[in-house]
């Protein structure tokens, strides 16, 4: 009898954690390893949430939270929706969690049989397809190209749809594209969807606000999507509140409360000093983390004017996150300082080891001819980085 389960042996170790777990090793060796790996914004989080935190620390807040959040902290979430997405929720919709990704695994686990299909466009964040595996479900990759901005298309969408088609997950902005689907665009979705009732859509929007085109949209906007989306959403990125583990959906009720279920069953409920630095975090108008954001534009226009001097580098030019997403291609099949470059893979490790330069394969992304670069870093580094990158391929 083996030791481990078929489930752990056949999943993925994550991508992104992988390559930062490997700059931290060379780290410790006394490298001076420039990481542009993770998704983590560089900004402290912002005083007036953590002085509602210190707040709930002495107001003796620490008992377990209702498995679904605080009943104040999905109010805020209701005013949040309402204001920033024009969507209507009502407490029974709203389930608080221990970070976006638990989630993912919330629905994946209520809605997914052996066998339903989900449709992943390509590229997409490195955790949906092992997630969805881990609850037997088949991921179905719908690839796309930077010709496209890296976006599905609804013909794509179409072509894609079986009778085992059960959802449809992606992230806009998207993480590692940074591509960002305006409101024509889903409108175009949604019109194939509409055909098939019994899809349901997973909306990742935990960049929403770090967004630099003509501003976000939800799918569940539209009145015929509304009961077959479920919209995710959570505080790491805008609120540079990665470690704080708060993420969030608004949902059909019966989707809800079969996640409210699981969660009671996994973890219960999330942080409670968390929970109530997040209340805060939500009431207060977005304007208090522009400066974030306004901050990551200038290093976003910075990175692409840096690579677009690279030999060899082609990128589209990202609407929200903080990623570009290059492909790379031009180097496979090559040998750099003696070592040969077969894919993404093999060219991420060898600017790892040669320029000092944590990225992350495309390969993890759906996508082999890409690497994720983040531009989550000061000024500083990104122009020390991207002239590491260029002498190592020139």
């Amino acid at each position: 009898m083996q030791l481990l389960s078929d489930r752990i042996l056949n999943m993925s170790t994550s991508a992104t954690l992988a390559m930062a777990a490997k700059a931290r090793e060379l780290r410790s060796e006394g490298k001076d390893i420039i990481g542009l790996s993770l998704g983590e914004p560089d900004f402290n989080t912002p005083d007036f949430i953590k002085d509602a935190a210190i707040q709930a620390v002495n107001d003796n807040y620490n008992s377990y939270t209702p498995v679904d959040g605080y009943g104040e902290l999905k109010d805020a979430i209701i005013t949040k929706f309402k204001r920033d997405n024009n969507l209507t929720y009502n407490p029974s919709q709203i389930v608080v969690s221990t970070g976006a990704k638990q989630s993912l695994a919330n629905i994946a686990g209520v809605m997914l049989n052996k066998g339903d299909e989900v449709i992943l466009p390509c590229p997409y964040w490195v955790s949906y397809s092992d997630i969805v595996k881990l609850y037997d479900g088949v991921p179905v990759e719908v690839k796309t190209s930077i010709d496209t901005d890296f976006k599905m298309t609804p013909s794509q969408l179409e072509a894609a749809i079986t009778p085992n088609t059960k959802m449809i997950w992606f992230s806009s902005p998207c993480n590692p594209s940074g591509s960002v689907y305006s409101k024509s665009e889903l409108r175009g979705l949604a019109d194939v969807l509409v055909k098939h009732p019994n899809i349901y859509v997973v909306s990742d929007e935990i960049y929403e606000h770090i967004n630099y085109g003509e501003g976000h949209s939800s799918i569940a906007e539209f009145d015929d999507m509304y009961n077959n989306s479920i919209t995710v959403n959570g505080v790491s990125k805008a609120f540079a509140m990665t470690g704080w583990r708060i993420g969030y959906i608004g949902a059909p009720e019966k989707i809800a409360r079969a996640c409210n279920k699981m969660q009671g069953q996994m973890t219960s409920g999330a942080n409670c000093i968390a929970q109530r630095a997040v209340i805060t975090a939500l009431n207060e108008s977005p304007s208090r983390v522009q400066y974030m954001i306004d901050e990551f534009k200038e290093r976003r226009d910075l990175i692409l004017k840096l690579v677009s001097d690279i030999e060899g580098f082609k990128s589209n030019t990202p609407d929200g996150a903080f990623y570009i997403f290059p492909d790379v291609s031009h180097y496979f099949g090559k040998t750099l300082r003696g070592k040969t470059i077969n894919n993404a893979t093999d060219f991420s490790l060898y600017l790892l080891e040669e320029a000092l330069v944590a990225t992350v394969t495309g390969e993890a992304f759906g996508n082999p001819d890409c690497i994720r670069i983040s531009y989550a870093a000061s000024q500083e580094q990104i122009i020390e980085a991207i002239k590491r990158i260029k002498e190592v391929v020139s």
